[in-house]
């Protein structure tokens, strides 16, 4: 039976998903506060849904899209919430950035039949936009099988790394070594700078190296959203395993201090920071 996917939260990331999955000719269910959203994703050929409750009674899995685990738990959990609405055997994909214990208290509350999946994404907005976000899912394999044909029309690559919330512990290493390589990037080619090094020439240069990633290529295109919830979420996770992060740590205080005005200015051969006269 062909299965619907409802899209909860059509922000930067869940807008593009319905159009891939319409494109594919899967039918969606859209929900979200913002009306003008819902009316978008209506103009794609989405049905509309009142709550998340309403969007999850009308789909055999769910995705949802929303900011923060605050968020996920409002979404999720409660009368009007997605469990409270999905069918036995319904899927529920937790595709937002959390921690591995909202991930727990989501499938505690998760009736009889239906499965919950962590499934964070990576690439960032552009990759979203282009169907070709990197998924990193964690819980029943079997399930995750089962649902693989609503995925892959915006994905390009689907990773299973385990139980219940490796997904997200795949997710927090991934922006743990992006957020990190922005700081360290930034930083050599500011010391390269001042030593009157052309910044736009060594660049190119590294990218012919061992150092080339796609951090380096992309770095001009980044918004630098979320180093905050990212790094604070790193630091929660090594807490609880009992483990000492400097370099996280040291992330998330130099990210504080770097703008996209900044990264925009090194790249074309000027300061890191604005000089003092600036």
């Amino acid at each position: 039976m062909e299965k619907t996917v409802a899209v909860i939260g059509l922000g930067a990331m869940g807008r593009p998903v319905v159009g891939h999955l319409r494109a594919a000719g899967i039918p969606v269910v859209a929900c979200d506060l913002d009306e003008a959203a819902v009316a978008a994703a209506e103009s794609l050929g989405a049905m509309p849904a009142t709550s998340a409750a309403d969007a999850a009674r009308k789909a055999q899995v769910v995705a949802v899209f929303v900011p923060t685990d605050d968020d996920v738990a409002a979404v999720c959990l409660g009368p009007e919430g997605v469990l409270a609405g999905l069918a036995d055997e319904g899927v529920l994909l937790l595709c937002s950035s959390l921690r591995p214990e909202t991930c727990e208290r989501v499938a505690a509350a998760a009736p009889p039949g239906v499965h919950v999946l962590d499934a964070a994404l990576t690439g960032g907005v552009r990759r979203a936009g282009a169907g070709q976000v990197n998924l990193l899912v964690g819980g029943d394999a079997e399930v995750l099988e089962r649902i693989r044909p609503v995925l892959e029309p915006w994905t390009s690559a689907i990773h299973h790394l385990g139980s219940l919330g490796a997904g997200q512990v795949g997710k927090t290493a991934n922006n743990l070594v992006h957020w990190a390589q922005i700081c360290a990037i930034t930083e050599a080619l500011e010391l390269a700078r001042r030593f009157g090094v052309s910044v736009p020439v060594l660049r190119r240069a590294l990218m012919d190296g061992p150092t080339d990633s796609r951090t380096l290529r992309e770095l001009d295109q980044m918004r630098l959203t979320w180093h905050a919830k990212d790094l604070a979420n790193t630091a929660a996770m090594a807490h609880r395993v009992h483990l000492d992060v400097p370099v996280a740590d040291t992330a998330r205080e130099v990210m504080r201090g770097i703008a996209v005005a900044d990264v925009a200015r090194l790249l074309a051969g000027g300061p890191l920071h604005p000089l003092p006269d600036a």
